[in-house]
């Protein structure tokens, strides 16, 4: 039975230890990416959340073995001594965005695909043309109807410039060019922690790329890959929302096991915002007194926090960092960049008492600190839905997320986790389920 809502009890403080769960962003491509590869692959730090269950059972679908191991629920075994180009579940593929990355590992292994349109967060308009962009340039046909049908006789180096740093379109072209004969040079791609990743997950199978971290690829495909075992790291976007959690609860948390390597630009956001976090070793300590004032811009002027393609602010962080803002002295404006959709979600915050503007869907304009009320609101997306679960527990009085099924598809038993730290979360369940 899963969650449908959360009954909050706002106003109380946190205190204890979080670790973060594996980056649910570099699970999804490299589960994937494990299709590429006939030998047996094992997979570790595993978050097991809805979009992760979905495509485990995609890749079961297509004739792989997949099982999560009896002694560590976080470990995946995927063997894909077999795999079949078959249409693929237009239900599942329905439920998350991440059906597209079974492109490139089934284009590689059986030359054709039927790919159903893909699902996930409705948060705006979500282009897959750079996708289908790096699968031309390397030999792919494909038609367009209420299906995308791809076909590749053969998979042949390029040098490609994606029109723009998509994740999964780099993710894609990546797996792709693994498989291709020859050279690919990947230009102008993504280069987030997660890509990061994928990247070393298949230079564990054995592929050569070089140039991780930066956003020029050069994969010298088409060598065999062999089995092997892979360590997902933790996902910084659940750090980033476990610091908000942290400031609107005015709580002192450490986040064991941070990957402090990748949050020079999150910590950089939260610092504007008058929240300083602080290292030990790969630990992220978050103080409960923080200065919570926003840092006005040289000269008095009101600052801006935008995300922008890694390594600047994620998009991922911008519904947190608007709530954390609702608690911090000073006036902010929060510039989605990426999704026109993605800051509608404020309204539900100004219901509460937040003051907020919505200039138009990409701009809002925050002044705190403001005083925030119980309510009942909706969950609309996993990280708006993780936002509204940090209002309410800022919030004085008893508030209910409804639809938390959204949150759940990103963060892993968080009501469970957070209640070990203090939080007065009740589950309630679907009981017909």
């Amino acid at each position: 039975m899963s969650a449908t809502q959360f009954v909050v009890e706002g106003g109380h403080r946190l205190s204890g230890t979080i670790v973060p769960s594996g980056n649910k962003n570099a699970a999804l491509p490299i589960i994937a990416a494990a299709l590429l590869t006939e030998h047996p692959v094992t997979l570790h730090n595993v978050p097991r959340i809805r979009d992760v269950e979905t495509l485990v059972d995609l890749v079961r679908s297509v004739g792989a073995s997949a099982s999560w191991d009896e002694s560590d629920r976080h470990t995946l075994h995927i063997h894909a001594k077999e795999v079949r180009a078959a249409m693929l579940d237009p239900v599942l593929c329905a439920r998350i965005r991440a059906s597209i990355l079974l492109a490139a590992p089934l284009l590689a292994r059986c030359g054709e695909v039927a790919l159903p349109p893909p699902g996930g967060d409705v948060i705006g308009r979500r282009r897959v043309d750079t996708h289908f962009l790096a699968f031309a340039e390397l030999g792919t046909t494909y038609e367009l109807s209420d299906r995308f049908y791809l076909r590749a006789k053969k998979l042949v180096g390029a040098d490609i410039f994606l029109d723009e740093p998509s994740v999964t379109g780099t993710e894609n072209a990546l797996c792709a060019a693994v498989a291709a004969s020859g050279t690919t040079y990947l230009r102008n791609a993504a280069c987030e922690p997660h890509v990061q990743d994928l990247a070393n997950f298949l230079c564990t199978l054995g592929a050569r790329i070089e140039g991780i971290g930066t956003n020029l690829l050069t994969i010298h495909g088409g060598h065999p890959l062999r089995g092997g075992s892979f360590t997902i790291g933790p996902d910084h976007i659940e750090v980033g929302s476990f610091i908000g959690l942290a400031a609107v609860t005015r709580s002192a948390l450490r986040i064991k096991g941070a990957g402090v390597q990748h949050l020079r630009a999150v910590r950089m956001g939260f610092d504007r915002l008058g929240i300083i976090c602080t290292t030990e070793g790969d630990d992220l300590l978050v103080a409960a007194e923080q200065p919570r004032v926003i840092r006005n811009d040289l000269g008095g002027h009101v600052p801006k926090l935008e995300d922008q393609p890694w390594p600047a602010f994620p998009a991922d962080l911008m519904s947190i960092a608007v709530v954390t803002a609702t608690q911090c002295e000073g006036v902010i404006l929060m510039h989605e960049k990426m999704f026109e959709s993605r800051l509608f979600f404020v309204d539900k915050l100004v219901g509460m008492g937040a003051r907020i503007i919505l200039c138009d869907p990409h701009r809002a304009l925050v002044s705190g600190p403001a005083e925030l009320r119980a309510s009942t609101v909706e969950s609309p997306d996993i990280r708006a839905g993780m936002a509204m679960l940090l209002a309410a527990l800022c919030a004085k009085g008893q508030s209910t997320i409804n639809n938390v099924g959204q949150i759940e598809r990103g963060y892993e038993r968080i009501a469970e986790r957070l209640r070990a730290l203090g939080a007065k979360i009740e589950v309630l369940t679907d009981r017909r389920r």
